[in-house]
C-alpha cells in the first residue's frame, strides 16, 4: 500500500483550510488599506496633487514582508501538504476535481477576459470607472506575470509532480528557461489570480466608496476565489503551498501598486493612450477612434 493512501482524510481538509487561512491573512493588510481609503473623504476621481508621492510605502514593506514570512513558513509544510491534497480518496472526488479546473480558468485567461470585457463596455458606454477597473485588472496582471515568468526561469523549482511529492527544495537556477517542468515557483495561475482580485478591488473601493458591496462584498469574493485557484492548482500536484503563497504575493502587490501609482500619476504615458481613446462620429457617417494626449 502506498503512503498516501494512508494519510486519513481529516488531514486533507485541515491542509486545506490552512492554505486558505494563511493566504487570506496574508492578504489581509492589503484589505485593510483598501478600507481605510474607501471611508474617506477624498474624492474617487484621480488625486492629481500626488505626483511626487513615493511609489513604496510602509505598508508597502509591511505587505510584502508578511508574504514572505508566509512563504517562509510554508517550506517545511509543503511536502506534507502535498501528499495529503494526493490522497487518492480526495483526487477521486469528482465535484472537487471539477470545481478545481473550474477555478484555474480564473488563474489563467478568466482575468484577462473579463478585464478586456469590462474595459469596453465602459468604453462603448463612457463609464470612466468601468474602463479603469477592466484596463488596470488586465495591466496588473500583465506585470505581475512578467515577474513570475522570471522567477520561474531563474529559480527552476521542480513541481511536485516531478518528484512524486518528495522533494520541494528540489530548485536549478535558470533550469526553467529549458524545462517546463521546473517553473512551480512561484504560481503563475494564483499570481493572476491575486492581481486582478487586487486591482479590482482597489479601483471598485475608489470610484464606488460610499457603496457597501464596493467594500464588503467584491473583496471577500475576489480574495476567496483567488485562494480557491491556489488550492487547485496543489490539488493538481501543479504547485507546491509556498508556490501559491508567493504567487498571492507577487499578485496582489502588483494589483494595487498599479492602482495606486496609476491614481497618483494620472497623466502617465500608457493610461493617456489606452484610456483616453475615444470613438468620433465622422460626417459621413462613421466612426474614428483615436486618443488624446496633453502637451505641457
Amino acid at each position: 500500500m502506498s503512503n498516501h493512501a494512508l494519510v486519513p482524510r481529516a488531514g486533507v481538509v485541515r491542509a486545506t483550510l490552512g492554505c486558505w487561512l494563511l493566504v487570506s491573512l496574508a492578504s489581509s493588510p492589503v484589505i485593510a488599506q483598501d478600507t481605510v481609503r474607501a471611508v474617506s473623504p477624498t474624492p474617487a476621481k484621480p488625486d492629481t496633487g500626488k505626483k511626487g508621492a513615493p511609489f513604496f510605502h510602509r505598508t508597502d514593506m509591511y505587505v510584502t514582508a508578511g508574504f514572505v514570512g508566509g512563504t517562509m513558513l510554508m517550506f517545511p509544510l509543503d511536502e506534507h501538504i502535498a501528499i495529503q491534497l494526493q490522497n487518492p480518496n480526495t483526487q477521486a472526488n469528482k465535484f472537487a476535481n471539477n470545481t478545481a479546473k473550474a477555478f484555474e480558468f480564473f488563474g489563467a485567461q478568466g482575468p484577462y477576459i473579463i478585464g478586456g470585457g469590462l474595459y469596453a463596455i465602459g468604453w462603448v458606454t463612457h463609464k470612466p470607472g468601468l474602463r479603469d477597473l477592466g484596463w488596470h485588472g488586465v495591466e496588473s496582471v500583465i506585470y505581475a506575470q512578467a515577474l513570475t515568468g522570471v522567477l520561474k526561469g531563474v529559480l527552476g523549482r521542480a513541481r511536485p509532480f516531478v518528484v512524486n511529492d518528495s522533494n520541494p527544495h528540489d530548485f536549478k537556477f535558470f533550469g526553467g528557461f529549458s524545462n517546463s517542468d521546473r517553473t512551480s515557483f512561484p504560481s503563475g495561475h494564483t499570481t493572476t489570480a491575486f492581481a486582478a482580485a487586487a486591482s479590482v478591488t482597489s479601483e471598485a473601493r475608489r470610484h464606488w466608496p460610499d457603496k457597501w458591496w464596493s467594500t464588503w462584498l467584491i473583496g471577500p469574493v475576489l480574495y476567496g476565489g483567488a485562494t480557491m485557484v491556489g488550492i487547485s492548482r496543489m490539488y493538481h500536484n501543479k504547485h507546491w503551498a509556498s508556490d501559491v503563497v508567493m504567487g498571492a504575493a507577487i499578485g496582489t502587490v502588483s494589483g494595487y501598486k498599479v492602482v495606486d501609482y496609476s491614481h497618483a500619476h494620472p497623466d502617465n504615458l500608457i493610461d493617456r493612450v489606452v484610456l483616453r481613446t475615444s470613438a468620433i462620429p465622422t460626417p459621413d457617417g462613421g466612426v474614428r477612434v483615436g486618443f488624446v494626449l496633453e502637451t505641457p
